[in-house]
């Protein structure tokens, strides 16, 4: 006889890794920013278990607008927003991380198949094993995925209703080139269905800087972080302390950028290769590029949506966009 609590027991979620080659793709990728002129690592390494909780607690500083800003939004807005976006059969969360921000709008989408994507998989797992409690019968496929360079997504999820979800102003961390491919990625994969996603836009430096040049220095533990994670990846030997976290807004570019600025001369090893970094040279870590609504509408035009629709907060420090692919 079968118990009533294995029947109504919630559905395990499922969960798909990538298989890892050695060298990897990624250590492969660190080693070439690692020795170009100027160094950069990509920001996607900034989120390990750890970056990731300590971007989770950035989002709490009075300096860091744009998690308030967002759930404003989506506050206000919200209803309009889910009748602009129709039926969802699938919502596809890009960098989910502890899934909280698509958590919010399942009353409001009702989505059948919740599908959360994010390179840091062990962060992930934990996220949704506490979905997996709060929504029995939720559909769960997470997906340990890098997805900056290719979205692969398991013929397991459906083609038709699909909504990827894209917040968090993410799409700034990408060049404008590699945001239109970014954006032309995601249309391809989502014929029928659209996208929602958080753009920052322009303001003055004084409101900017400090939201990645906090009083607490979370934002420099979480820039600093990325050289333990290169270490992890790579076998590297960096040294915390011989580096320091730079933010500043380029204007010219109209983006924020993060660096790590060595204090001394440093060399930094690791199998096959080293560098030496002279005092003050830097490593480019993060862009964060600042959109004005028009410019990011014509960006998603130039990519091929359609049906464009936007929302901003009070102050308009913020957008989300809704658009059909």
């Amino acid at each position: 006889m079968v118990s009533p609590s294995t029947l109504f027991a919630p559905a395990a979620p499922e969960f798909i890794a990538q298989h890892l080659q050695h060298p990897s793709p990624e250590q492969i990728e660190l080693r070439d920013g690692l020795m170009d002129h100027p160094a950069h690592v990509d920001p996607k390494f900034l989120y390990d278990a750890l970056g990731s909780a300590l971007f989770t607690a950035i989002t709490q500083l009075p300096e860091y607008y744009p998690t308030r800003c967002e759930a404003e939004i989506f506050q206000r807005h919200g209803g309009d927003i889910a009748r602009h976006i129709g039926p969802v059969q699938s919502m596809i969360d890009l960098g989910a991380g502890d899934c909280v921000k698509a958590e919010r709008l399942f009353p409001s989408l009702r989505p059948r198949h919740y599908v959360p994507i994010d390179i840091s998989a062990d962060y992930l797992q934990s996220a949704v094993r506490r979905l997996r409690l709060s929504y029995p019968g939720l559909r769960i496929t997470a997906l340990g995925q890098d997805f900056s360079h290719a979205l692969a997504l398991p013929a397991s999820i459906p083609a038709e209703q699909r909504l990827f979800f894209y917040p968090g102003s993410s799409i700034g961390n990408l060049s404008p080139e590699d945001a239109h491919a970014m954006l032309q990625r995601i249309r391809g994969q989502c014929e029928g269905g659209g996208l929602l996603v958080g753009v920052d836009r322009v303001k003055p430096r004084q409101v900017l800087e400090p939201a990645y040049d906090d009083a607490l220095h979370l934002t420099a533990a979480f820039n600093l972080n990325l050289l333990r994670h290169v270490n992890s990846v790579l076998d590297a030997d960096f040294h915390v302390d011989d580096w320091r976290h730079v933010a500043l807004f380029n204007s010219t570019r109209s983006r924020i950028e993060m660096h790590l600025e060595a204090l001394r001369a440093v060399r930094v090893a690791w199998p096959g290769g080293q560098r030496e970094f002279s005092a003050g040279e830097r490593i480019h870590t993060e862009n964060s590029y600042k959109f004005t609504p028009q410019s990011f509408a014509g960006l998603l035009a130039s990519a091929g949506y359609r049906d464009v629709a936007h929302w901003s907060d009070s102050r308009g420090w913020f957008s989300i966009f809704s658009a059909r692919a």
